[in-house]
């Protein structure tokens, strides 16, 4: 069992209902996630790439049962997280956990850091002891490179990598198996950005962890992750390691995603690929692959079936109809 997936997602979809009118009828659908599968191994890092609206973060949060799914399914260690009894999801949410975007609004401005840190121990009921509990909570500042000087502290008093720092050691306080990134260091500056990132990657390989990790900065996701994942429109576009991706892109939007990428000699060459157009409305997205309107290879067939994932090399999959890139 050690060698079978964390996790594995199928057919996952998430529909937000459109209402409108006096009896507030449903009129539409927003496909924020539209028919999404992947697994990820013990002590890996997924890492899910994409543009503001493309579902990322809906994806992280489906997985959790912070929204719940339209359709499909999540296994966690072989069981569906779906139809869980309410003991059940509680066990789930101790041992799958997320870091949040925003550190400034995902801490409690009211409580110190040590009541912060506190409180996932008691609601699970992992120590009761205060003293023990204390003790923990100073042993988890370590673990994130702060001292116990910040345990009277509340997150005003805090810079925005030291708060990000709080919420990493408050998930790490129940001991989690899986851990959703929620583009943890997009809210920080590029200096305390690499720090977050190093802290996230020692942590992972001293605990074992396994990590989604969700960001549109695909440089970023280069540098964490073992694997990569391409969404576009609530589609997955593209799938595999994380080297043959970045070096040999198997579809138009991965292209254009890794042309954008900042180079540190201004005076490179670089051939970026200009998308045209704005990213389609999620309630009608376009028929055929949702990519095509702005697609710089688009043909007729794209606007006529949905392509589906297929293997371009081991454990490289791509949706895109095209065979010269394969």
């Amino acid at each position: 069992m050690r060698d079978s997936p964390l996790l594995e997602v199928s057919g996952l979809k998430k529909w937000f209902e459109i209402r409108q009118g006096l009896f507030s009828r449903v009129v539409g659908h927003v496909k924020a996630v539209d028919d999404v599968s992947f697994s990820i191994g013990r002590n890996e890092v997924l890492g899910i790439a994409g543009e503001s609206g493309s579902g990322k973060t809906t994806i992280g949060r489906s997985l959790l049962r912070l929204v719940e799914p339209t359709a499909g399914d999540v296994l966690f260690k072989g069981v569906s997280v779906r139809n869980l009894a309410p003991e059940q999801l509680r066990r789930f949410r101790r041992d799958a956990q997320i870091v949040f975007q925003d550190p400034y609004a995902s801490l409690n401005p009211r409580m110190t850091v040590e009541e912060i840190l506190e409180e996932p121990l008691r609601i699970q009921g992992l120590i009761t002891d205060k003293k023990s509990r204390r003790d923990r909570v100073v042993d988890l500042l370590e673990m994130v490179s702060l001292s116990s000087d910040y345990l009277v502290r509340k997150p005003q008093a805090l810079s925005g990598g030291q708060r990000q720092r709080i919420g990493i050691a408050r998930v790490l306080a129940v001991e989690p198996e899986l851990i959703v990134a929620d583009e943890p260091v997009s809210a920080l500056d590029v200096s305390i950005q690499a720090q977050i990132l190093n802290l996230i990657i020692d942590l992972k390989e001293g605990l074992g962890l396994s990590l989604l990790f969700i960001s549109h900065d695909i440089a970023v996701m280069e540098y964490i992750s073992d694997r990569i994942a391409v969404v576009y429109l609530g589609k997955l576009m593209e799938i595999g390691p994380t080297e043959a991706l970045c070096r040999s892109p198997k579809h138009p939007y991965t292209e254009a995603l890794l042309s954008a990428v900042p180079v540190p000699n201004p005076r490179q060459k670089v051939n970026r690929i200009v998308l045209e157009g704005d990213v389609p409305n999620p309630v009608n997205p376009p028929s055929g692959c949702v990519f095509r309107t702005r697609c710089p290879y688009a043909q007729a067939a794209c606007a006529q079936f949905i392509p589906e994932l297929r293997q371009v090399s081991k454990s490289h999959l791509s949706a895109c109809i095209r065979t010269d890139i394969l």
